[in-house]
């Protein structure tokens, strides 16, 4: 037996122990029995469970096959070597049996949600009714075909591009599944499903990166010194998100510190922070040791190390599903329906001090906001130990911009603007025609490109690579055409209020992060091509930038004069069951929404037109002194002058008669 097989069934056997130990542990392997109802079986019972190890485990080893071939092995020119393409043909495999895996869980888990054996429920109408209208049925639907695709298209990519591409959607789908399970149930639930998300793609990306990692070792192939240097940077990132959201996700979840060690959830998640500590002290000595035996050509350390690791990380997995299938510790919430709702009880009446006092922690803007100021605040201290300059009103514009986006996503508006649509509007507004304009004219790219170091390996991309590639790949062409971008930036905004979409995305948090989410990107992409510093495929002149900016806002002010005008309740649904006692009442909240998309555009198209002001008379000069540089180095200046000066001589003379 090779040492691939052997570390591939020693993996499976400590995830499968570990499975088994944890679902003895938290009762769910033999329970109590109520005569009369019901009962799916032990083979259903077990079945469950182990199906969904095997589509975790498939999950995480496709993305770590990805991510192998798309950033840790070197490529020239975009192009992927042969054991990069080797690896993204197995991803093929892996992602097929993640597929399989997750039509067998439909089987088993329909069976278990009506009480009969899998016999039983092989009937068309049952299967049919529990992919499509339960929501863990229909997110293992959605992994079923998600995982198909990505079999099919990784047959054929031979790029960097392409793999990376497969690398991002393989990451949206570990989502679905356990974003339906206690996370949406949960009390607390936004903070919830913001943890369990960040939770499950940093430990995708390390466990599955690692395993691939081990696998390469064991297998002997090139270049795996410089694998394991890039994969020892990322691994520190997702070693710090997984224990941050790790923690969070407990918050969510725990009623009280004492439910750690009373309870059987309290005693699995335990197992798992023990686990966890153990990861971080291997990878701190992997990162100190094996690293430098790597580079002194002695690999069998690294390769025992990490192999060990992913054993421990693959049992890990196995304990997390056991957690899974364990209820978590009961406490008490008030009887509250926008408890239920929102996570939070209804705030008091409106007033200006609340909006500033009453505060509320969204771990998803958090993280993002965090980012943008770190990554942001590191490479100006980058280009200022280097000697380099960069101006403070950039730096200043970009940390304006972060400071309103946490205030909008984590001060009392945001908890207002879930129950009143007025202030959703003020958010809404902020979000996507405040907030850009200052990260825009911070000039994040510029900064990166200035700060990165170019790849080590000529034709090899790192990270500014990457950004140059994404700058003028077709698809950033596509959407930063000005036509494009005022596109989504208005008619967005029309699809969204004037459909259901709104009220969909109000009732589910990942709803409400992804339209939160477009206000700020499809904002960011249109006052990019109109006052953007950074580079980009089109820039348009200035006379043309305010062309389109005074023919997008007028259509600001008819989305709200039709708001204003509007007879029905948008999203009454959402807003109804809510139960708010004090305020306006819903429409004519709704129709001061209008008020505020209507006035609102004026402020943002005057530090615009600023802004436009500002850069015409910059770029005016600049060129001004680039003529004065030619002319001084060509002495063309002055004899143009010259003849210039004689001309205005000879109708000087003229004029005279002479």
């Amino acid at each position: 037996m090779t040492r691939t097989a052997r570390l591939a069934l020693v993996t499976a056997a400590a995830a499968v122990a570990a499975l088994v130990i944890g679902m003895i542990a938290g009762g769910r392997a033999f329970p109590r029995i109520i005569p009369g109802l019901p009962d799916s079986g032990a083979f259903v019972r077990w079945g469950l469970p182990v199906s969904k190890l095997l589509m975790d485990a498939a999950g995480v080893v496709t993305v770590g096959l990805l991510l192998m071939a798309a950033l840790l092995l070197p490529n020239d020119k975009g192009v992927l070597g042969k054991s990069a393409v080797d690896y993204v043909k197995a991803s093929s495999w892996a992602a097929l049996v993640w597929a399989g895996a997750a039509f067998a869980s439909i089987l088993f888990g329909a069976a278990e949600s009506i009480g009969r054996t899998i016999p039983q429920i092989l009937d068309r109408t049952i299967l049919t009714s529990y992919a499509t209208q339960t929501t863990q049925g229909v997110a293992l639907t959605l992994v079923v075909l998600f995982g198909v695709a990505i079999a099919l298209f990784s047959r054929g990519a031979i790029t960097a591009g392409a793999a990376a591409g497969l690398l991002v959607f393989a990451l949206v789908t570990m989502l679905p599944a356990p974003l339906t399970g206690h996370t949406s149930s949960s009390p607390n639930h936004d903070l919830a499903t913001s943890s369990v998300a960040l939770h499950l793609l940093s430990l995708a990306l390390w466990v599955g990166g690692l395993g691939v990692l081990a696998l390469h070792a064991l297998r002997k192939q090139p270049q795996l010194e410089i694998a394991a240097e890039r994969f020892s940077r990322l691994a520190l990132f997702c070693y710090v998100g997984v224990g941050l959201s790790g923690v969070f996700a407990l918050v969510a979840r725990l009623g009280a510190v004492s439910d750690l060690w009373t309870t059987e959830y309290g005693l699995l998640a335990l197992a798992k922070m023990v686990a966890f500590v153990l990861l971080g002290y291997v990878g701190y000595w992997h990162r100190q040791r094996t690293l430098a035996d790597l580079k002194a050509d002695k690999p069998r350390a690294f390769t025992r190390l990490a192999g060990g690791e992913a054993v421990l990380m693959f049992a890990t997995i196995g304990v997390a599903v056991a957690l899974s299938r364990t209820p978590p510790p009961d406490y008490s919430i008030p009887a509250d329906r926008a408890y239920e709702l929102l996570g939070f009880p209804m705030p008091p009446e409106l007033t200006l001090g609340n909006v500033f006092t009453l505060w509320w922690f969204d771990l998803f803007f958090a993280v993002v906001a965090a980012v943008l100021a770190g990554l942001y605040g590191a490479g100006v201290r980058r280009l200022r130990r280097r000697g380099d300059h960069w101006s403070w009103g950039r730096t200043a514009s970009w940390y304006i911009g972060v400071a309103v986006l946490v205030f909008c996503t984590q001060s009392g508006l945001a908890r207002y603007a879930k129950v009143m649509f007025d202030m959703h509007m003020i958010e809404h507004m902020t979000l996507s025609m405040v907030v850009p304009i200052f990260l825009v004219l911070g000039g994040p790219v510029t900064l990166a490109l200035r700060a990165l170091k170019p790849a080590a390996r000529r034709g090899d991309r790192g990270p500014r690579e990457w950004i140059t590639t994404i700058l003028h790949s077709r698809f950033t062409k596509v959407i930063s055409h000005p036509v494009v971008a005022t596109a989504i930036f208005v008619a967005s905004t029309y699809a969204l209020y004037f459909t259901p979409l709104f009220e969909s995305a109000m009732n589910e948090h990942l709803g409400h992060i992804w339209m939160t989410l477009h206000f700020l990107l499809s904002g960011s992409l249109f006052f990019w091509v109109i006052i953007g510093v950074d580079p980009g495929p089109s820039r348009l002149p200035h006379v043309g930038r305010l062309l389109m900016l005074f023919v997008t806002m007028p259509f600001h002010a008819f989305f709200g004069i039709a708001l204003m005008m509007m007879g029905t309740v948008i999203a009454s649904g959402w807003y109804e069951q809510l139960g708010r006692t004090w305020g306006d009442t819903l429409l004519q909240t709704q129709r001061d929404g209008g008020a505020i998309a209507w006035g609102f555009g004026e402020i943002p198209t005057l530090i615009v037109l600023i802004a436009i002001a500002v850069q015409w008379y910059q770029n005016d000069d600049r060129q001004a002194r680039r003529a004065d540089r030619k002319a001084d180095r060509t002495g063309q200046g002055d004899a143009e002058l010259d003849a210039y000066n004689a001309y205005l001589a000879r109708l000087n003379r003229a004029d005279k008669g002479e």
